[in-house]
């Protein structure tokens, strides 16, 4: 199967079968997919927290439960579910974090290529901490790429998934500890497979036209 034919397989599952539940196989390929999503400068400035057990499911939904009752079972019934997060600030650690793992994985063929990366993502992290003012919103972008990779990798996989926005980022950070870590929750993701309710799974996917979405010059 094409990568588009599982594009056009993929649907935002509305109910989980919590009987069934994913291999530890293809939650490692998952995992290696998260890993190496791409991100601007290589900023990675992400972490994720996958929730297997009922404990820890049960964690995740409690933010949930204050205005979006509805992902209580998406998150509860669902194999595995994932805290997508971004950092709280971007740090000069962090930097020289990434630096020092590009280096021992072979990116720089010289010092003056270390130094172009260095130079490169310190323009582009100070562009958006110093100048727009936008460091936060600029991380939560890199994180839905990752969330983007995500989606289609699980597809590929004959992974169902669903995206959920719908939760108290307050209440998770508590709860996970997240804040004390630097991070900050923004997308939940449940994966699993499609339950006998997921009435999604029957309807025909919508999308806008290629003529609509595209200009070609």
């Amino acid at each position: 199967m094409s990568i588009v034919q599982f594009a056009r397989k993929r649907h935002s599952t509305k109910a989980f079968d919590p009987s069934r539940k994913i291999p530890e196989g293809v939650i490692a390929e998952l995992r290696e997919l998260l890993r190496l999503s791409p991100s601007s400068v290589n900023s990675q400035p992400w972490h994720f927290v996958l929730a297997s057990t009922e404990a820890g499911k049960a964690r995740v939904a409690k933010a949930a439960e204050a205005g979006y009752p509805y992902n209580i079972p998406k998150i509860v019934n669902a194999s595995h579910v994932l805290v997508l997060c971004a950092r709280t600030a971007i740090s000069e650690a962090h930097l020289e974090a990434l630096l020092a793992q590009e280096e021992h994985d072979g990116r720089f063929v010289n010092a003056e290529a270390k130094a172009g990366q260095r130079g490169s993502r310190l323009m582009y992290s100070n562009l958006h901490r110093y100048e727009l003012k936008d460091a936060q919103h600029w991380m939560e972008k890199q994180v839905y790429l990752a969330l983007g990779t995500l989606l289609l990798g699980a597809a590929s996989l004959e992974i169902d998934a669903v995206p959920m926005e719908g939760f108290n980022a307050k209440v998770l950070d508590e709860e996970l500890g997240l804040r004390d870590k630097g991070f900050t929750s923004v997308v939940l993701a449940g994966l699993g497979y499609s339950g006998a309710d997921d009435f999604n799974a029957k309807l025909p996917k919508s999308r806008l036209t290629d003529a609509t979405v595209f200009t070609d010059i």
